[in-house]
């Protein structure tokens, strides 16, 4: 059985949205982004929604919305793609890396408010694997200290902190629409506020700078004026890629469900070993269940996580790995002088984690070969 890490769950809808779109001459920026916009508001209530063309997009916006200045800080969790750190590395800033919640894999909050100083200008909570992280705790701190919080919501939509949509909880939020994401348009990204002069300031800064109904000068009736405000960037979202996020939109709770499905079915089976350890689920919040990631004991095996990954590997079970974290690279080592030392709780949890396979479409016959094999391994391995 060949069961790869990843699939996209695409329909016959996405496939008759996009028809629609290329049929009707409109290919770029244009009437389904805005729509797509509409309801995304719709759906997390978040008042203003902002597409642009990824998740990385989205951060770098946000923090050019704030006026993040070179020599400013924004700590952000080690255990993230390096995404959220690389944005604040575009304005000459430093990115402060802060260690996580070994459980969750979450940033710790405390470990958020000893690094605080008088430069710190934004925390980015990354809601690791779709769950919310503790934003009560991460609010309190900021409201406190005077700094903003941009959510790094890339393995989220649908999800909820004590009965609150993700997207409308820190000052901004930042989707992903990557190919492998929740809500799932090939590539694209999504920022949500309630602060319509940020608003307002990405649409103009994600096309040139230019006036935000500069589109329109290509459509019938629209003018050929246009006035460039400030320097901007080319971080627009197509009307095609638009398409495929307003049919993913519509059936976000229904796959939601599925990965839920899919993730109760693990943790029933697969916990109540000290050997394998799901991560927790905290009870006041609500997953989208991206990510499934397990803890396999080093130490109660005879492999490793890579001998591990490499056994499933030839039963056709593709799994990955989320994340190295980013005290680990070089770039990070090299330029900000981080040491693994300083990241206890992010070191034990990487060197045991493994993704396995959770979308929409994975069968349940599936999904008992996956543990089969998981439990197969870890007894032919035991100790």
């Amino acid at each position: 059985m060949e069961i790869p890490f990843h699939k996209p769950y695409i329909t016959d809808d996405e496939v008759g949205q996009v028809l629609d779109t290329v049929r009707s001459g409109w290919l770029t920026m244009g009437p389904k982004t805005f729509l797509f916009e509409r309801g995304f508001s719709q759906y997390t209530g978040a008042p203003h929604s902002v597409a642009v063309s990824s998740g990385t997009a989205a951060l770098h916006l946000a923090l050019r919305a704030i006026g993040l200045k070179p020599g400013d800080e924004v700590i952000v969790p080690t255990m993230t793609f390096t995404a959220t750190a690389e944005v604040v590395c575009y304005f000459d800033a430093l990115p402060v890396l802060a260690d996580i919640e070994s459980d969750t894999g979450n940033v710790d909050a405390s470990a958020i408010e000893k690094l605080i100083t008088p430069r710190t200008r934004a925390v980015i909570p990354v809601h690791y694997g779709g769950q919310p992280c503790d934003m009560d705790a991460i609010l309190d701190i900021a409201r406190r200290k005077n700094i903003y919080v941009i959510e790094d919501a890339a393995h989220c939509p649908p999800a909820s902190y004590r009965g609150k949509p993700v997207g409308t909880i820190g000052d901004m939020t930042c989707f992903s629409f990557y190919a492998t994401k929740p809500l799932c348009a090939g590539e694209g990204g999504m920022v949500t506020t309630g602060n319509e002069e940020w608003a307002e300031r990405i649409r103009m800064l994600r096309l040139h700078g230019i006036s935000r109904d500069a589109w329109k000068r290509y459509a019938t009736g629209g003018s050929w004026y246009y006035e460039v405000t400030e320097a901007g960037y080319k971080y627009n979202l197509t009307d095609i890629q638009a398409a495929l996020g307003i049919s993913q939109l519509r059936k976000l709770d229904a796959m939601r469900e599925m990965r839920k499905c899919i993730a109760e079915r693990y943790t029933e089976a697969l916990s109540g070993t000290e050997t394998l350890t799901p991560l927790a689920l905290r009870p006041e919040r609500s997953s989208s269940h991206h990510l499934y990631v397990l803890g396999i004991d080093p130490e109660a095996h005879d492999i490793d996580r890579a001998g591990f990954i490499e056994e499933l590997g030839r039963r056709g079970i593709g799994t990955s790995v989320h994340f190295i974290p980013l005290h680990r690279h070089p770039f990070y080592r090299s330029t900000f002088g981080y040491e693994s030392s300083d990241f206890p709780a992010a070191e034990r949890l990487y060197e045991r984690i493994i993704s396995l396979p959770i979308y929409p479409g994975l069968s349940a016959r599936e999904t008992d070969y996956v543990i089969e094999s998981i439990k197969d391994v870890s007894s032919k391995h035991s100790k």
